[in-house]
């Protein structure tokens, strides 16, 4: 009967990530209630629906490193090769964003951007005393992930894979500060959401900024290839753009539930069914 209970209970939790349950961050910052744990002084749980904070920094760690290696390792790869193409890698960090969302974000929330918990802590959806150990372990997995990839590829001064402003700076930090906006305020749709989300923006600001809407993205391969050009915009423009994405869905969500995706897909489709019959 136990073994029954928890399949039941697993199945529900994959029909929440499946139906777009799963919070995102402009979700978070509106009013989505806050998730407690009970284990204050900061060890693991016994339960198992409460990750301990070692638990979520180790998650924001491999989480953060995935992002990079993938995305950066399209970027240097497609320099170095020409094998992926432009399009190829909007696509690749579209896909592996959306992947270590549905793998971690029940873990740690699937942070792997400082923009994205600072503002949550500022809209109150995330502990700030938690705010520096997670900036640290997303920084840490950039930095990881960026070392990995020049042991694995020839990275050249011309196959550098961080972000610099290919205008002025000017120009780059209003494209961050607008791509992260747009990233913090798609809603309570979750995974493929933010994903298309970020495929999107790299399409639209990769050419002039490199898009990078997360300033350990940025950090990383800096420190690693020690390339600091413009490198004070993608610190600043992904926090003010994720901030103000974050209040502009709250101010206009106020205190309105959004029924899931699959629930409107479900009613729309039986009131289509019901209108046929």
């Amino acid at each position: 009967m136990d073994g029954k209970n928890d399949n039941i209970v697993e199945e529900g939790e994959m029909s929440k990530i499946e139906e777009g349950v799963a919070t995102t961050p402009a979700a978070a910052a509106a009013d989505v209630p806050e998730t407690k744990n009970k284990n204050n002084n900061g060890g693991c749980s016994s339960s198992t629906s409460t990750p301990c904070i070692a638990q979520k920094l180790f998650a924001e760690i491999i989480g953060t490193y995935f992002v990079i290696f993938a995305g950066c390792g399209s970027v240097a790869v497609n320099k170095i090769y020409g094998s992926v193409t432009f399009p190829g890698v909007c696509v690749t960090w579209g896909l592996i964003v959306m992947v270590m969302i549905y793998t971690l974000g029940h873990i740690s929330g699937a942070h792997f951007n400082p923009a994205v918990t600072i503002a949550l802590a500022i809209f109150n959806r995330f502990p700030r005393n938690q705010v520096p150990v997670y900036i640290v372990s997303q920084a840490l997995g950039s930095y990881l992930a960026s070392l990995t990839i020049c042991w694995i590829v020839d990275v050249t001064p011309k196959a550098y894979f961080g972000t610099v402003p290919v205008g002025s700076n000017g120009q780059s930090l209003i494209a961050e500060i607008i791509i992260s906006f747009l990233l913090m305020f798609i809603g309570e749709l979750a995974g493929i959401a933010v994903g298309m989300t970020i495929m999107l923006n790299v399409f639209v600001a990769g050419p002039i900024s490199g898009a990078s809407m997360n300033p350990a993205r940025s950090i990383g391969p800096a420190m690693v290839k020690h390339v600091y050009k413009g490198i004070w915009v993608y610190m600043v423009g992904p926090i003010i753009g994720t901030i103000a994405g974050g209040f502009a869905y709250k101010l206009i969500s106020c205190k309105y539930k959004q029924p899931p995706l699959a629930q409107l897909n479900k009613t729309t489709t039986t009131s289509f069914l019901k209108s046929n019959s």
